[in-house]
């Protein structure tokens, strides 16, 4: 990896989720301007606020897709991340924002 870029892996999930209501959301409906949560594989030395292992937020409009050794993954700048979210952050929430 290369200057500021992470290399990223989307959990999968089934697609169908439930609102905080119940009700049953299937995996066809879209939703617009959700932001995605995904896992630090790799990043480049001038990576700053992530290491691997955290979870970051960013939006699913700033990134480009990638196949690796068969495996879809991610790749984003640093600067599109939205949250990092990592046990090492002193902050009760565990989020770095």
């Amino acid at each position: 990896m290369l200057n500021d870029r992470l290399l990223v892996r989307i959990g999968r999930d089934d697609g169908e989720r439930r609102s905080s209501g119940g009700i049953l959301i299937p995996a066809t409906a879209q939703m617009s301007k959700r932001l995605i949560w995904a896992e630090v594989v790799a990043l480049g030395q001038n990576v700053r606020v992530a290491e691997v292992g955290d979870l970051v937020l960013f939006s699913p409009d700033d990134r480009y897709e990638v196949e690796v050794q068969g495996e879809d993954l991610i790749m984003l700048r640093e600067r599109d991340l939205h949250a990092v979210a990592a046990e090492r952050i002193e902050a009760s929430t565990g989020l770095y924002l």
